[in-house]
């Protein structure tokens, strides 16, 4: 289990750094990660094509590396949820949650009795398949289990306010390209429709106490929106750090090594 789990994390103002997984599960990557100063990881399983049995292996190889894990899983179906809840996945992540009701189902999914409905499933992944009495395993879990609500339609900025004021929902997550797409605006993230929509959303969170977390591209883009309240902040993924890095090295060295 993570040293520092996602949950002591959650409404603190101190900034978490983490990274975005679409392509690398490799046995290594947790460690790579922790090493270079991660605080968490942003598994994907929507875009990515990582199946159920890649997530599997991906928590412990997180666990191994004391890396707090948040899965995205591809839909809000029942079986996406809970599935990933009993695989051991600290932190769960929702695409495009519009409303109360769409927040209460997926509580339900994540949480056993009395705080959800999720279906009974003991001495598995997700408690380390140790004994113990069904009381405290259903407390453990549910105190353990984070949930991350992705708000990236308009729909989503107009109940922000409502949905960050339910128990169990603790940090509103901004899709931002989505969020751009549903607003009418694709990729603008200057115009003042989706300024707007930002200012709603971090509002909502900072009136209930709850985190804020986006996906950043660069350095200064993670500063400016650290700068705005968001407190989780998602350097950049895999792939593109990867080719980024390579990209630079390939263009230096072409320049650099001429025929003579």
């Amino acid at each position: 289990m993570a040293a520092k789990g996602l949950k002591s994390m959650i409404g603190k103002k101190s900034p978490k750094f983490g990274n975005f997984i679409v392509e690398f599960a490799t046995p290594g990557i947790g460690h790579i990660l922790k090493s270079a100063g991660c605080d968490f990881v942003l598994f994907d399983m929507e875009h990515s094509g990582f199946g159920f049995e890649t997530v599997k292996s991906a928590v412990r190889y997180m666990e191994a590396a004391s890396l707090p894990m948040i899965v995205r899983v591809p839909s809000r179906e029942y079986h996406h949820v809970a599935r990933t809840m009993d695989m051991g996945a600290e932190g769960v992540m929702l695409p495009m949650v519009g409303n109360v009701d769409e927040v209460r189902r997926i509580i339900d999914a994540m949480k056993y009795h009395p705080a959800g409905k999720r279906g009974v499933a003991l001495g598995v992944a997700h408690d380390g398949y140790r004994p113990g009495t069904v009381a405290d395993k259903f407390k453990a879990a549910n105190k353990r289990s984070t949930f991350f609500c992705q708000i990236e339609t308009e729909e989503g900025v107009d109940n922000a306010d409502a949905m960050a004021a339910i128990d169990g929902v603790d940090c509103l997550w901004v899709g931002h390209f989505d969020l751009s797409v549903s607003l009418g605006i694709p990729g603008e993230f200057d115009h003042p429709k989706f300024k707007k929509a930002i200012k709603t959303t971090v509002a909502a969170a900072q009136r209930h106490k709850k985190s804020l977390g986006r996906l950043t591209q660069s350095v200064q883009g993670g500063v400016d929106i650290y700068n705005e309240g968001f407190d989780f902040v998602c350097y950049s993924g895999d792939v593109w750090l990867l080719q980024a890095a390579i990209a630079d090295g390939i263009a230096a060295l072409r320049d650099k090594c001429k025929v003579k």
